[in-house]
């Protein structure tokens, strides 16, 4: 990957391929990568970031431009929001509850009312959790209990949740499309005064943004679950596009290529916002919940996730 005069080339053993940097919001780098200063300090000037996964998709890292927005005030206030327990709790209960309310949504379409009915109810103990480490539990529970089914809507073995490694094909879906999820949540923190390793739900620690794992359970229902269910209902994915061993189950590379880019696509379709009554993408949606928690630790309002009505 190079800088060619005022735009990116990458160069392969066959061909240059010239792409348009206006048209690149972030890469992802998923196979070996030569790339210099020189190519950096361009993408940097153009705010794009770029993403490493190892030979197995699994995320690992990322370079980040330089903050091009930077706000001491609000960092004062998202450690403020961290450090009281009471504050910390009320936004982890309220990232949860928007989390619970997105995965039942999903089973609510496709009738499961038992499962929507333990939901129901694990919402309602939210109110009533006062720790950190209950409301965890909770969104644990309920999880549970949505991976319950999903053997029954995709018609694939499915176990639970496995994660390092996955052990089935639908666990690697999972953690591929969470780690897709993440980097974008991460490039619109980016694009906000928000220090991304600052987070409510999990807890900040060494060499993770954890902000982007907050906001990720909001999302994850929506912009992953949904894409996995799409993919296999129609059969675009098959057991061709996963490397099965003993032990774990990846996606091949021709897999990898499918998925990123139904997700790509997924990310610029755009929905009539409920509130704003006009069409937005579905990764803006990501940034307007960024705006709204922004304005929560600045006491405008309170915090309210993106919960999905459609």
């Amino acid at each position: 990957m190079r800088r060619k005069d005022d735009t990116l080339a990458l160069e392969t053993s066959e061909e240059r391929r010239i792409i348009p940097v206006e048209d690149v919001d972030h890469i992802y780098c998923f196979s070996e990568m030569d790339l210099n200063t020189r190519l950096l300090e361009f993408l940097s000037q153009k705010q794009i970031c770029v993403h490493f996964f190892n030979y197995y998709g699994h995320y690992s890292g990322s370079f980040i431009p330089r903050d091009a927005l930077l706000s001491g005030f609000l960092i004062v206030k998202q450690v403020e929001h961290y450090l009281d327990e009471k504050k910390r709790l009320v936004l982890a209960r309220i990232l949860v509850d928007g989390a619970i309310h997105n995965i039942r949504r999903n089973l609510e379409k496709r009738e499961y009312e038992e499962s929507c009915n333990c939901l129901d109810d694990y919402r309602k103990l939210l109110g009533e959790a006062s720790s950190i480490e209950k409301v965890m539990s909770i969104e644990a529970h309920a999880r549970k209990i949505y991976y319950s089914n999903w053997a029954d809507i995709t018609g694939w073995d499915f176990q639970g949740r496995s994660k390092r490694p996955p052990g089935n094909a639908l666990n690697a879906l999972i953690s591929f499309g969470n780690a897709l999820l993440y980097t974008a949540i991460l490039k619109e923190i980016h694009r906000t005064a928000l220090n991304p390793t600052i987070s409510y739900l999990h807890e900040p620690s060494e060499r993770r943004y954890s902000l982007a794992l907050d906001i990720a359970e909001i999302f994850k229902p929506v912009l992953v679950d949904r894409l996995i269910f799409r993919l296999i209902n129609l059969n675009m994915l098959q057991e061709k596009h996963f490397d099965n061993n003993i032990n774990f189950v990846y996606l091949t590379e021709e897999g990898r290529r499918l998925f990123v880019k139904e997700f790509e696509e997924l990310m610029e379709k755009t929905i009539t916002h409920r509130s704003l009554k006009r069409k937005i993408r579905y990764k803006s949606l990501i940034r307007l919940d960024l705006y709204k928690l922004i304005k929560h630790l600045l006491g405008e309002v309170t915090f309210t996730p993106m919960k999905v009505w459609w």
